[in-house]
């Protein structure tokens, strides 16, 4: 497979006109629902998401986190590193911070490339706003996990993600219901969900310009 660059990179996010919905579906479960309901009461809560890129073994790879398993929300999970917006920063502060906060690479390290389309969390009530974000050294990055909430790091490399091979179905027990969904094999760990959503966007926004099948 032709390997990833980071001009790649920025021509995927460049990309006008392009079917961000076409992209989310491929790895949407089928009950998932893309926007929010007009009659919803309240507003939305604000979040962000950071798919960090940086370069390890002379390719780019993006750094997942497997959440822990004893937390309230999404125990277990494997997503990227960002959290709720707080007061008086922007969406793209809010990622850099949760990424500082989670993983410990700080905003100084960062070149923000481009923004994703946003999407909206239904369980949690979220409208997530995914930026990336390139390690500009050019350098794996030095991690430093919040245990408390990180229980392990997944470094991926793009070139794995783009195989076909790596999209597969697979069930998931979710409290009395059991459910089927696409998802990314990553490291034999099952990236479902909202980061899966996202990150289908980003592929194949990669795929259009990289004409990798």
């Amino acid at each position: 497979m032709t390997t990833i660059t980071l001009q790649d990179v920025q021509a995927a996010l460049a990309l006008m006109p392009f079917d961000s919905t076409a992209a989310h579906s491929l790895m949407a479960p089928l009950t998932r629902q893309n926007l929010r309901p007009a009659n919803l009461p309240g507003t939305a809560r604000m979040g962000s998401v950071l798919l960090l890129l940086y370069c390890n073994q002379g390719e780019l790879q993006l750094a997942l986190t497997r959440r822990r398993d004893d937390l309230n929300s999404h125990a277990g999970q494997i997503s990227f590193p960002g959290g709720r917006q707080e007061a008086a920063e922007t969406l793209v502060e809010a990622a850099l911070r949760e990424t500082h906060e989670e993983v410990g690479v700080p905003p100084t390290a960062v070149t923000i490339l481009g923004e994703l389309a946003t999407i909206w969390i239904p369980p949690s009530d979220y409208q997530v706003h995914p930026f990336v974000g390139w390690v500009h050294h050019g350098k794996r990055p030095s991690f430093h996990l919040a245990v408390r909430e990180v229980a392990e790091l997944l470094e991926v490399p793009l070139r794995h993600l783009l195989r076909p091979e790596s999209r597969k179905e697979g069930v998931i027990q979710r409290q009395a219901y059991q459910m089927t969904v696409p998802y990314f094999d990553v490291e034999g760990h099952m990236v479902w969900g909202a980061t899966a959503v996202m990150l289908s966007e980003f592929l194949e926004r990669l795929r259009t310009v990289t004409a990798v099948q």
